[in-house]
């Protein structure tokens, strides 16, 4: 399905090699990868990376991270993410996924221009630190002129649902000049609601399932959440 005359594109965020796989076998475009989502997701292992670029053949767009907790960087923790995205780049990654700002919530420019600076010539999301920013009409011209290709974003709110009105302001504002992807709460009850109120033409979605703890795990066992590929499939026959 198309809304606007662009085709629908849908990005699975995956936490594991698993996840991955399924989100592929699930028909998805693209996927984000990343590690600890239920904690909003970190920079994931150079082994996870490698190999999930290894397995699949849909374009991998990495989370660049280094903490869970805000997104104002120290000059280390800057210097480590600089230093991941050279990594990507090297494993040919297609992309990365990435966001700082400054002590006001507003994007830290400097800081963002060194990061982008590394990725060459892989593409650029600038992820929910946009949902921070208290003037999301200026933080949306800084991350254009940053040259990024897209913004995930859930317009502000918990979800992308609630925040459809300030998604459908951000893509008008965006005229074309870059891609606003709704993300948080996206599954395939909404999918095309969400187009429609809109306009945006890719949108973000996690697409899991609880999976049970395993008793044999003992003290360490915990509920894990994976992708599932019949969701995905769902998810795209939306589309």
């Amino acid at each position: 399905m198309t809304f606007n005359s662009m085709p629908l594109t849908l990005e699975i965020c995956a936490a594991s090699l698993p996840s991955a796989l399924a989100a592929q076998a699930g028909g998805a475009h693209r996927i984000e990868l990343c590690q600890n989502l239920e904690q909003g997701g970190i920079t994931p292992s150079y082994g996870l990376i490698r190999e999930t670029l290894a397995q699949l053949s849909i374009p991998v767009f990495v989370l660049v991270r280094p903490r869970p907790c805000g997104f104002v960087y120290s000059a280390d923790e800057l210097a480590i993410m600089r230093t991941d995205i050279e990594a990507c780049r090297q494993l040919g990654a297609a992309g990365v996924v990435l966001g700082a700002l400054d002590t006001a919530g507003r994007v830290a420019i400097p800081a963002c221009r060194g990061l982008i600076e590394r990725a060459g010539a892989m593409q650029i999301t600038f992820h929910r630190a946009f949902d921070v920013c208290p003037n999301q009409a200026q933080a949306l011209e800084d991350v254009i002129a940053l040259g990024c290709q897209r913004v995930l974003t859930s317009g502000g709110q918990a979800t992308a649902e609630a925040g459809q009105d300030r998604l459908a302001a951000l893509v008008q504002q965006a005229g074309g000049r870059i891609s606003i992807m709704p993300g948080a709460g996206v599954s395939a009850a909404n999918l095309q609601t969400l187009a429609r109120q809109t306009g945006a033409h890719e949108f973000h979605s996690s697409a899991k399932r609880r999976v049970p703890a395993n008793p044999a795990d003992g003290l360490f066992q915990t509920e894990q959440f994976e992708t599932d590929a019949a969701l995905v499939a769902e998810l795209v026959s939306r589309l």
